[in-house]
C-alpha cells in the first residue's frame, strides 16, 4: 500500500514537471508582435497592470490605431491617470477621449470581469489583450471563460527581467514561472469545477 502511494506521488510529480516544461516552452514561443500596419486591429486594447512595459505597449497600440480605445485594468485605487502615464508622450485629446482606467480588479478573474463590464458599455466585440508572456496563458483562459463570444487577440509583452533561456538557473525567474504555472493549474481546476 505504501509503495503504491509513493509510486502515485512520484507519477504526479513527473506529470507536474512535464506540464511545467510544456508551459515554459509555450511561453517561449510567445513573441511580442511588432506594432506595424499589418497588425490586426481590434475594437479595444486591454492592458493588465503589472509592469511598465505593458502600459507602454498598450499606448503604442492605441497611437498606431490598433484599437479605438484603451482600457487599463487593475490600476491601484486612487492612482490618477496623469501619474500612471507620466513620461509617456500621449496627446491630451487622445488621453481624454480614449483611455480609461479600471480600479476594481485585484486578480486575473477581476480583470476579466472589470473588462467585460467596460466592453459592454463600449459595445466592443474584439479586444487586443496586453500582458506579460508568462501571464498570457492564464489570462486567455480566464478571459475566454468570462467572454466566450469575444474575439480576443493575444499581445504578449516580454519583460526584460524575465530570462527564459536557462530559467532553471535563475531563482527569480524559476520562482515566477513555477508560481504562474501553479496558478494556471488552479485556474483550470476552478473553471472545470464551475462547469
Amino acid at each position: 500500500m505504501k509503495r503504491h502511494l509513493v509510486f502515485f506521488i512520484g507519477l504526479l510529480a513527473l506529470c507536474w514537471l512535464f506540464g511545467l516544461l510544456t508551459f515554459v516552452e509555450r511561453i517561449e514561443t510567445m513573441a511580442e508582435p511588432l506594432i506595424e500596419p499589418a497588425l490586426q486591429p481590434a475594437d479595444a486594447i486591454v492592458v493588465l497592470t503589472g509592469g511598465s512595459e505593458r502600459v507602454t505597449t498598450g499606448l503604442g497600440l492605441l497611437k498606431a490605431g490598433k484599437g479605438k480605445k484603451l482600457f487599463i485594468s487593475g490600476v491601484y485605487p486612487g492612482l490618477p491617470i496623469e501619474k500612471l502615464l507620466a513620461g509617456q508622450d500621449i496627446p491630451r485629446e487622445l488621453r481624454d477621449c480614449c483611455i480609461t482606467l479600471g480600479h476594481a480588479a485585484e486578480s486575473t478573474m477581476g480583470n476579466a470581469e472589470e473588462t467585460q463590464t467596460w466592453l459592454a458599455i463600449e459595445n466592443a466585440h474584439s479586444l487586443r489583450l496586453v500582458t506579460a508572456n508568462y501571464h498570457m496563458p492564464r489570462s486567455l483562459l480566464v478571459f475566454r471563460a468570462v467572454m466566450p463570444d469575444m474575439v480576443i487577440i493575444p499581445h504578449p509583452v516580454t519583460p526584460e527581467s524575465v530570462k527564459l533561456d536557462t530559467w532553471w538557473m535563475r531563482p527569480g525567474t524559476a520562482n515566477l514561472l513555477v508560481t504562474e504555472y501553479n496558478k494556471y493549474l488552479g485556474t483550470v481546476l476552478r473553471l472545470w469545477l464551475r462547469v
